[in-house]
């Protein structure tokens, strides 16, 4: 038995053995400040006889009774949970009473005092396999159950869990009278800060073709009291409605859960958590200083991705975590393609193209990398998956798939899959089946070509032609360890007006190593401008220009008229980058003029942070010692009128290293700026470039003016990024001592590793110490410690060779991924500097 990390094989034999009916649970919230009494009644019945065990994570276990007879409690140990040996074939009825610690890492049941009122809150954060640290349960996606929830609690405060909730006294009670999953089911409490609206709506697209329903449902939002003059409820409850209309004009099924709430919480690990009608969010997403485009465009993916897991993810649940891909990989196809069709993000795809192929392109490119549907062994190791290829990859070629077997027939397989599995659990084959009856198409092949399979195809158009120009032979060229089938389309452009725009579109199916384009023959290449290939971004490839349209691209980036295309133009440029076929201080010079044309704010956001990378990390450091390139187009985009190009360029300035003028601008911003994050960023920034009288000062003034949770943590990065040696010393040494909340973690994490620090951090002490951070800490915890310590800043080939030989070590999987993927992007920048050098 192994409950702590629960394996595949444990998971079947398990469900194959039992059926969990109901959960009656008592969490006693006053008990103390540091624990929870936690007591739970579970029915289950057994279909074979044979022993098995429910999971706990608990301090102390009070008492265990199966069909009323005692258990022994002295022998309990977390890593293998409660054992239940000698089941028969029948009914039976555990009574488990038990003392747990609140976490302070996010995992669990977290307890947070908000520095600004001393109000204390809790939520609860469950996925993957962590309901066990709040009541003992049978911890797998495939064992579903109904619940009877009850949570003694201070009579002021607001509890928002998965149903409605009375109160009588300090006991609330609610119901959740429809099956789910453990990792799903959620409890928030504390004196949260409520508004309330209502989604009205209808169904119209039955997969049965039955006439329109009308619906309605309670929508709620909710976050800390000391938040609540920032809470923009109604620009929320406006893009939740959206994706309600989205996804019922297109799913073919009613919103299952009764009411919508969504709880922004703090020092939360992730974007968000999809707990079914109780959904969770960061709530940094709460904007309490001037946010960008961006941000507001993240944060209204995250609520739609959230939402659309209400339907794929809750409602219909995966068996077992090998489908966790395509989880979160539906979502964040869901996300974009809803964003785009219905809100006021209508280039969605274009912040696609650019954010999450990039996430995955790199994920893709490490050593690392997996495929998509990948080994889900046991619980540690789907915990390393949450990544790239989880989440971007997937969602990449699911936006493929779409492409490939047409739009309304993808929603028309969904909609099936929906009504043949609703509150069940279902895979991906059985995804792929609904997807060919409803295509006519046969996809046996697609899921071993893109989720067997690891690697990225790189698309090329490749032409012949005679003397004159005149093409006399096209194709479309894939390269790569595996060929795939891909639905792409084929851009020709040319400058019209002083623009570039398209020309001409070819849409089609390509196999193989090459693929003809026949209607290219002909025509004379002296007449197109540019190629693209995966113009509008249909598949998943990076993509590889012929010489003149690279040199036009270099040329002409500004000019481009298309988002899309523009955005492809500048994924492009970054790829070659990172590949060390593009000098780093060529892409800067690109971003440092194509920034000032670009008018995709979130693209804008992600070109100058990827410059930023380019010159810490790919630049010959001789020459970005003195180059003032980027910098200085980052001080003419911080003083622009416009305000959003002046936060973007604000926030890219003061992550990299200064020179005097943008000092003066930082200096300038701290002395008259009315917005406290603007504030914070200066002041880390100026803090460690050593351009302050005194450092403890400036940071200790701006805690006075915002003494929020957000004030708080600001101070922690900034005070972190004074860069002394004896300041360094004494965060490293906190960090590692392991004592801190995994908001204050990754906060003095961050100002660590400021600009102007690399000399003074260590390099080898990092891996006397790396296995002790792993095994003392919480998977979350530690994997944050190990990469956010590791020496990245050490791009040397001494730097690898403490890597290497670390890594000849007997190490734990997680840490070894971690070591392994850190090391690679060392070796990158190892590689790339002496290409930027050259």
């Amino acid at each position: 038995m192994t409950s702590v990390n629960l394996t595949w094989e444990e998971a079947k034999n398990r469900s194959q053995m039992l059926k969990v009916d109901h959960y009656d649970v008592t969490l006693d919230l006053k008990h103390s400040d540091t624990h929870f009494l936690s007591t739970t009644t579970v029915r289950f019945n057994t279909q074979e006889a044979g022993s098995t065990f429910i999971d706990l994570r608990a301090d102390k276990l009070h008492e265990v009774r199966l069909n009323g007879n005692p258990l022994p409690t002295q022998s309990y140990d977390p890593t293998y949970g409660i054992p239940l040996s000698g089941l028969q074939v029948a009914d039976y009825t555990l009574e488990v009473t038990a003392e747990i610690p609140f976490s302070r890492t996010g995992e669990g049941l977290h307890r947070f005092v908000d520095p600004a009122d001393n109000e204390v809150y809790l939520y609860t954060q469950f996925e993957t396999a962590d309901a066990k640290r709040v009541f003992a349960c049978f911890d797998q996606p495939d064992l579903k159950a109904t619940y009877s929830l009850h949570f003694k609690a201070p009579e002021e405060w607001t509890i928002i869990t998965n149903g409605p909730v009375t109160c009588e006294g300090d006991t609330s009670h609610s119901k959740i009278d429809y099956p789910l999953s453990t990792y799903l089911v959620a409890l928030c409490a504390g004196p949260y800060h409520e508004v309330t609206d209502t989604w009205r709506g209808e169904l119209t697209e039955h997969p049965e073709g039955k006439p329109a329903q009308q619906l309605e449902v309670p929508l709620g939002i909710y976050c800390r009291a000391s938040l609540a003059d920032s809470l923009d409820a109604e620009r929320l409850f406006t893009e939740t409605k959206q994706g309600f209309d989205f996804y019922h004009r297109n799913f073919g099924f009613p919103y299952p859960f009764g009411k919508y709430d969504q709880i922004f919480v703090p020092e939360f690990n992730a974007g968000a958590m999809e707990n079914a009608g109780c959904v969770t969010l960061r709530d940094e997403y709460v904007f309490s200083s001037q946010a960008t485009h961006y941000k507001y465009e993240r944060r209204a993916d995250t609520v739609l991705h959230e939402l659309a897991h209400m339907w794929f993810g809750d409602l219909v649940t995966m068996q077992w975590w090998n489908d966790l891909w395509l989880n979160e990989s539906f979502a964040t196809w869901s996300a974009a393609i809803s964003q785009a069709e219905e809100t006021e993000y209508d280039t969605a795809w274009v912040t696609f193209a650019n954010v999450e192929k990039s996430w995955a392109y790199q994920q893709d490119q490490l050593p690392t990398t997996h495929p998509i549907s990948t080994d889900a062994s046991d619980i540690e190791t789907v915990e390393q998956n949450f990544d790239g290829i989880t989440y971007a990859k997937g969602a990449s070629v699911l936006k493929q798939l779409q492409a490939y077997v047409g739009r309304e027939n993808f929603l028309a397989g969904v909609r099936r899959h929906f009504a043949a599995h609703a509150w069940g659990n279902a895979t991906f084959d059985d995804l792929l089946r609904h997807l060919e009856e409803a295509s006519g198409r046969d996809l046996s092949f697609w899921a071993q070509q893109w989720l067997k399979t690891t690697g990225i195809n790189t698309l090329a158009v490749a032409t012949a032609a005679d003397d004159d120009g005149t093409i006399t032979q096209a194709h479309l060229t894939q390269r790569g360890d595996t060929l795939r089938t891909h639905r792409v389309a084929v851009g020709l452009y040319g400058t019209q007006d002083g623009k570039v725009v398209r020309t001409e579109r070819l849409e089609m199916d390509v196999e193989g190593e090459a693929t003809e384009i026949p209607e290219l023959v002909g025509r004379n290449l002296n007449d197109i401008d540019f190629i693209l290939p995966n113009d509008d971004d249909l598949t998943y490839c990076l993509i590889d220009l012929d010489a003149g349209s690279l040199q036009f691209l270099l040329d002409n980036i500004e000019k481009f008229d298309d988002p899309m295309a523009r955005t492809l133009c500048w994924s492009t440029a970054w790829e070659m980058t990172r590949a060390g076929t593009m000098r780093a201080r060529d892409f800067i010079r690109l971003v440092a003029r194509g920034m000032k044309a670009e008018t995709e704010l979130a693209v804008l956001e992600r070109i100058v942070s990827q410059a930023s990378t380019a010159l810490k990390n790919y630049a010959d450091p001789a020459w970005a010692k003195d180059s003032t390139v980027l910098a200085q187009a980052l001080v003419d985009g911080a003083r622009s009128t416009d305000a959003q190009r002046s936060i973007i360029c604000t926030q890219a300035l003061s992550r990299i290293r200064l020179h005097q003028p943008a000092r003066d601008y930082l200096h300038d911003l701290l002395a008259d700026s009315d917005d406290a994050g603007l504030r914070w960023f200066a002041v880390a920034a100026l803090a460690a470039a050593g351009a302050l009288a005194d450092a403890e000062a400036a940071i200790a003034a701006q805690l006075k003016r915002d003494n929020s949770a957000t004030g708080h943590y600001s101070s922690l990065r900034a005070r972190a990024a004074i860069a002394t040696a004896d300041n360094k010393r004494a965060v490293w040494e906190e960090i590692v001592a392991g004592d801190l909340t995994n908001r204050e973690l990754t906060s003095k994490l961050e100002g660590l590793n400021y600009p102007h620090s690399d000399d003074l951090l260590p390099t080898a002490e990092f891996f006397e110490v790396a296995e002790k951070i792993w095994d003392s800490q919480s998977s979350e915890v530690g994997l944050t410690t190990v990469t956010g310590l590791f020496p990245s800043w050490d791009i040397t080939q001494d730097g690898l060779d403490r890597a290497d030989a670390f890594l000849q070590k007997d190490l734990a999987g997680g840490l070894r991924r971690a070591i392994t993927e850190q090391r690679d992007r060392v070796a990158r920048a190892l590689r790339n500097r002496e290409v930027d050098a050259n």
